[in-house]
């Protein structure tokens, strides 16, 4: 299963990011193999407007089936439900903690934006 993390840096000691659409990075996972991809998302982060559909659009256009964050908005949570990426809300932690809370079913799946629209 491929998952998608917000992520503050590239790898997988960096800190689970407080934003979706906004984050500075999306570190899609292998729970498979253990590979990971960094992906930077600087367009998004510094968009004017659209940041989390355009960052769900992203994250389903790379076969994300899961992503893990802290906060999502409205718009984000529609784009991504209507791709069928499940959403799971993870504390400020290292990304790999989060992975490894999602792979021990510790964390929980929302069924609707943890946050308003436009949050920083």
């Amino acid at each position: 299963m491929k998952i998608a993390v917000t992520s503050q840096g590239n790898e997988l000691s960096s800190l689970v990011d407080p934003r979706f659409g906004r984050a500075k990075w999306i570190i899609l996972y292998d729970t498979d193999s253990g590979q990971y991809e960094a992906h930077d998302n600087v367009l998004n982060l510094n968009a004017a407007q659209g940041a989390g559909i355009q960052t769900a659009k992203n994250v389903a256009n790379l076969g994300a089936e899961a992503v893990i964050t802290a906060n999502v908005g409205p718009n984000a949570f529609r784009t991504l439900n209507a791709a069928g990426v499940k959403i799971f809300i993870a504390e400020q932690q290292a990304v790999q903690d989060a992975i490894d809370s999602f792979k021990a079913g510790k964390l929980k799946e929302v069924s609707q934006a943890s946050v308003e629209g436009h949050w920083v």
